[in-house]
């Protein structure tokens, strides 16, 4: 493992000596010393990992220096050792983006030892968070989050595709449980921004009153309860992607503001007067119409067509064919795996079963429904049997399977005898039919 590099600059060659010293008692750091900005300057090709600077220097105030080492490496940190007891000094150097602002006393030399320890845990958390969005990229590749070989998902990888060549808006559409927020996040960990945050937020889950807050951060005091300032989730967001799901359960008021905030590339706390510069890409999502509920009145026109951008319709899981059983595969694969059941097969009958099905849920239903099979199932084979469906229907929806006209009609019987808790007279004339084709359809078994 290299040696951790630290700068030392400071005129003081006493003082110096005495923090040189003190700091290389830890073998694993390398501590050089200037007493000159410049010296400090002409060295920094070697990229040190921290520079601790003395605010008075001979030949430059520590700010414009920090100001210098920043316009060569923006990333390395710096803490500030001076004499100044002026707060308004300190504070003005650490919203520069000091890292921490050291007062000269008798406790200095363990103060600034215990400040490197944090910046470099600090450093450190920040690599491994950047190694893993570097994984979490490579989990992304198209092929691994959305699964399946049909034409209708080769069109949507071509499209997203597209996506992530720019930085362009990417509207999301598609019923519940299509994997809206997985494509999302697909764009983003294959595109530029990926070692950059994804903030995901669902709009429909955040209750009105407390969307502004939620999305544009607030000040302290900014209201009862406001005991700290609280960064907004378009902050949270900068340098990376937002993804807005569920936007079209936005109030017309927060649409306002939403575009306000689009249009400025800037967002001010609510309670505050700092305008927060934004660098963001967003990617937003729903499972309704948004030009019809333009159309209604719902949804603001210059907001749509701000946050169109590129427009990719995920299709429900019933348009695209086989998909269905290469994903009940790789639900069911993954289920046995994680609960150690071996490996389970799903035999011809149930496969049939699981093609005639509507799946209004979609993939998040066909999962439950491979999950809860793999649990009934005998002798790790998955039969027709062990194949529930527990759709939640309206109670003039019939059409959840492909099923022949005779299959319909019993379910529809079968429906209004429960309705009409088995009544088969009432039953009968409800359906203006004879109550001996329902006792005979009874009797045949037909409607068990």
């Amino acid at each position: 493992m290299s040696a951790y590099n630290i700068f030392i600059v400071e005129d003081d060659t006493w003082y110096g000596e005495i923090l040189q010293y003190h700091i290389s008692l830890n073998p694993d750091y390398k501590v050089t010393r200037f007493e000159t900005a410049k010296d400090c300057l002409n060295k920094l090709y070697l990229q040190p990992d921290l520079i601790t600077i003395d605010f008075k220097l001979p030949d430059m105030t520590g700010d414009r220096l920090y100001k210098k080492i920043r316009e060569s490496n923006s990333q390395v940190p710096v803490i500030i050792v001076s004499s100044q007891e002026n707060i308004a000094v300190a504070v003005n150097l650490l919203k520069m983006g000091v890292s921490d602002y050291l007062v000269k006393d008798e406790g200095t030399e363990e103060l600034l030892w215990n400040s490197i320890i944090r910046i470099r845990e600090t450093q450190a958390l920040k690599q491994e968070v950047a190694q893993l969005r570097e994984e979490l990229g490579q989990k992304f590749s198209f092929e691994k989050t959305l699964i399946g070989q049909s034409d209708a998902l080769k069109r949507i990888f071509g499209i997203m595709e597209k996506a992530t060549k720019t930085n362009i808006n990417v509207s999301i559409s598609g019923e519940t449980g299509t994997g809206k927020e997985v494509v999302a996040k697909a764009i983003h960990y294959n595109n530029e921004r990926r070692k950059k945050p994804f903030v995901a937020v669902n709009m429909a889950a955040i209750p009105s009153e407390l969307v502004e807050s939620e999305l544009f951060g607030f000040e302290k005091g900014a209201f009862t309860g406001a005991v700290a300032r609280k960064p907004g989730k378009f902050e949270e967001a900068n340098g990376g992607t937002i993804f807005l799901d569920e936007i079209a359960e936005l109030n017309l008021n927060h649409q306002s503001k939403l575009l306000r905030v689009l249009q400025e590339r800037e967002v001010v706390r609510i309670g505050g007067n700092e305008k927060i510069n934004l660098d963001i890409r967003l990617i937003v999502a729903t499972h309704k119409n948004l030009a019809e509920e333009v159309k209604k009145g719902n949804f603001r026109e210059d907001l749509y067509y701000r946050i169109m951008g590129l427009p990719i319709e995920l299709p429900p899981l019933r348009d695209r064919g086989n998909d269905v059983l290469i994903l009940a595969k790789y639900f069911l694969d993954d289920f046995a795996k994680q609960n150690k059941l071996g490996a389970i097969t799903i035999a011809e009958d149930a496969k049939e079963k699981l093609l005639r099905y509507q799946f209004p849920g979609n993939i998040r239903e066909l999962k439950s429904i491979i999950d809860l099979a793999a649990v009934m199932c005998d002798n790790n084979i998955i039969k027709a049997g062990d194949i529930t469906f527990n759709a939640i229907r309206r109670d003039d929806s019939f059409i959840m399977e492909q099923q022949t006209l005779k299959q319909h009609t019993c379910d529809i019987i079968k429906h209004y005898l429960k309705k009409n808790n088995n009544d088969v007279i009432a039953t009968a004339k409800m359906l203006d039919i004879g109550k001996s084709t329902i006792y005979k359809m009874m009797q045949l078994g037909e409607l068990n």
